[in-house]
């Protein structure tokens, strides 16, 4: 039996030299001769869809009796249409027959070559009706709309939070999972998303061109020096519709609506204790690790906290900031002062 192979392109062989010619389209670009006539003369009892072959009805069909009888032997997943196994069958073998002619990056799919290509034209043929904004794929434009009609079909099956897109709901879980794929190559610190990464090594570069014209302070990202500058301002846009409070980030109104929630996204991999914020997860860890990387210069003494190294330095300073309102005396530390209060003026 004669082989037909596509010689020049991929090597892809065929029984009939008819298959040849229509496959060899795909690498040419051409498109087939089309009838002109738009006549559907075979239409579905169940929906009423027509069509203008019959075979195209029935594999149209199958959608409504759910027969799936093209398998693929190398995963047994079953299809509809031997176009869908097809197409299935290059993630095995690895086929990828669609080429830019712009760029030669290559697909396995021609939707997706048509999509990528319309990167190079800069045509975003899908528009928001509602604010105008463009979108090169219909799906980019049906996620986008979400955000206008507030729709939130993603829930976590952790905490019950749901988002508007999938990628969103992703990124989420890795609070749950506390699974960290982004390390620093500098430090080995390491991250739950690529955006953190990203921000973590600027302070390694050192690099800060952004700087406060009210106080001089030097920031390595533009985003935080516009929240630094509302500490000048006193604007504080955030409110919670509960209390009222308001806040000058958004991040802490968020962090602040959990104690009106109740919610605890951060959960401890060692013992299971929940938290409504990252930082206080971070302080729990260390006990388990028994890690203390914070060392007075002093006398040597480690300490897990920032803020247990600051309040013992005062022992070595002697400083006493905290006062006593009712007798003026002075104290280095707030527990003092509280045990103070309670033993001698509460009597």
């Amino acid at each position: 039996m004669r082989i037909y192979t596509c010689e020049n392109q991929c090597g892809k062989s065929f029984r009939l030299s008819s298959h040849l010619k229509k496959h060899m389209s795909i690498h040419t670009g051409e498109k087939p001769q089309t009838c002109d006539s738009k006549e559907k003369l075979h239409s579905c009892s169940l929906c009423g869809k027509s069509f203008s072959r019959l075979h195209n009805l029935k594999e149209h069909q199958k959608i409504h009796t759910g027969v799936r009888d093209y398998m693929c032997f190398e995963c047994e997943k079953t299809f509809m249409t031997a176009t869908n196994l097809k197409r299935h069958q290059r993630i095995h073998t690895g086929e990828k027959p669609y080429m830019c002619s712009h760029c030669d990056k290559r697909f396995s799919q021609s939707e997706r070559l048509k999509s990528h290509e319309m990167i190079h034209a800069g045509q975003k043929p899908y528009t928001c009706d509602q604010c105008g904004n463009s979108f090169r794929q219909k799906t980019q434009l049906q996620v986008h709309m979400s955000i206008h009609n507030g729709e939130k079909p993603y829930p976590c099956d952790q905490c019950k939070k749901s988002f508007a897109q999938s990628s969103k709901l992703k990124r989420h879980m890795n609070i749950h999972t506390g699974e960290k794929r982004h390390e620093c190559n500098q430090c080995g610190k390491t991250f739950l998303w690529n955006s953190c990464l990203r921000s973590h090594l600027k302070a390694h570069s050192k690099e800060k061109p952004h700087s406060c014209s009210v106080c001089g302070k030097h920031f390595s990202q533009l985003q935080n020096l516009k929240v630094h500058q509302k500490i000048h301002t006193g604007v504080r846009e955030y409110m919670c519709f509960e209390c009222e409070k308001t806040f000058i980030t958004f991040t802490e109104l968020k962090q602040h609506q959990r104690i009106h929630t109740g919610e605890k996204p951060y959960k401890c991999s060692r013992c299971d204790e929940r938290f409504n914020q990252s930082e206080t997860l971070k302080r729990h860890e260390k006990i388990h690790t028994g890690e203390k990387p914070y060392t007075c210069d002093q006398c040597g003494k480690r300490f897990r906290h920032k803020d247990q190294l600051r309040l013992h330095l005062s022992v070595h300073s002697g400083e006493k900031t905290y006062h006593c309102s009712a007798c003026g005396k002075s104290f280095t530390r707030l527990t003092y002062l509280n045990k103070h209060t309670k033993n001698i003026h509460s009597k």
